[in-house]
């Protein structure tokens, strides 16, 4: 087995997670970081942000792997067999571009783009220079939500009539989330940060609804950090109600979760009982193992190498549908 190269940009949050995952995977060799200050990687590794923990890193991995403050210094010196964009949304297409220009295989974290034309243009670029371009939609990943989507499509409970998915977070208090004041903010604001995780499972699930009620609030980082929608289908009974956001205190405990409900059974998973999922019906409360919701990011980067290393396009986490996810998030704002 060969083994491919890689280099992470972006060291915050899901840069580091990311980070702490590819040094679990015996065919990847993280060669570099790229980071606006490479001299503070070390120190970052100690610190704590982000709504949970996804994994420690140990500095002594890291000694041996070349730091940058440029991508483009490090396309230039370095050969990469793919990248892995952990920075905000405003910097995802000149990235993007970059790599795939060079023939480098991208795995880009959400949402891909805001500019849903500079998307189609990603989408074209990766076809043009035959490389893989996969986003980082992680619940499609996660233990809880595999098994509910298992759960809808074996029909286990029957039909599914009714499904509720839920995301709160304080306002983020770490990296640079408010660098930029305007109506999206420097990442979309929770709508397509926080709640588009939400969105696309239940798009993934679902596909595309027909009709979306939806209203919103301002926040801090944009004019759309609460959400509350119901989603409708013309040729389908379900309803889906996606609700979240980051207008609370920065200590607000994170919470997330999903409740569904079938023609036989009703379910409850939240991440404030992660241990568990709960099956009701009328007579008793099943408690399912729920696995860790952690594993959904090792999950992702180890289907992403497997489709790497094997050299095979994924079937999952499309851009295509990347995209549909970002315009399914703009008809939450009536808007195109």
């Amino acid at each position: 087995m060969k083994v491919k190269k890689v280099v992470v940009v972006g060291f915050g949050f899901m840069g580091m997670t990311h980070t702490a995952n590819i040094l679990k995977q015996s065919g990847l060799q993280l060669v570099a970081i790229v980071s606006k200050h490479p001299e503070n990687i070390e120190s970052k590794i100690t610190s704590s942000t982000g709504n949970f923990s996804t994994g420690d890193i140990d500095a002594k991995a890291l000694a041996t792997v070349n730091k940058y403050s440029s991508l483009d210094e490090c396309v230039e010196k370095e050969t990469l067999d793919a990248i892995f964009i952990c920075v905000h949304t405003d910097l995802h297409f000149e990235m993007t571009k970059l790599a795939l220009s060079n023939g480098i295989h991208v795995f880009l974290e959400k949402p891909m783009v805001l500019d849903i034309n500079q998307g189609q243009k990603l989408i074209d670029l990766a076809k043009t220079h035959n490389c893989m371009l996969m986003v980082g939609h992680v619940l499609r990943f996660m233990s809880p939500y595999m098994k509910l989507k298992k759960w809808i499509d074996d029909k286990t409970y029957g039909e599914l009539k009714f499904l509720s998915l839920t995301r709160f977070s304080g306002l983020p208090s770490w990296g640079q989330w408010k660098e930029k004041k305007d109506a999206f903010g420097s990442s979309g604001g929770a709508l397509f940060d926080l709640l588009i995780h939400d969105i696309d499972f239940a798009h993934d699930l679902l596909g595309t609804p027909d009709q979306i009620q939806s209203s919103y609030l301002p926040g801090s980082l944009s004019e759309h950090d609460y959400i509350s929608a119901l989603w409708s289908y013309d040729s389908k009974e379900v309803k889906v109600k996606v609700e979240g956001g980051n207008t609370f205190h920065s200590n607000f405990p994170f919470q997330a979760g999903f409740m569904a409900n079938f023609e036989d059974a009703s379910i409850l998973y939240t991440t404030l009982k992660p241990e568990v999922i709960q099956v009701a019906d009328n007579d008793d409360v099943l408690e399912i193992d729920a696995n860790d919701c952690g594993d959904g990011f090792f999950n992702e980067i180890d289907y992403f190498t497997s489709c790497l290393v094997n050299n095979e396009s994924p079937d999952q986490c499309l851009p295509e549908s990347s995209l549909e996810t970002v315009k399914i998030c703009y008809q939450h704002l009536n808007k195109k």
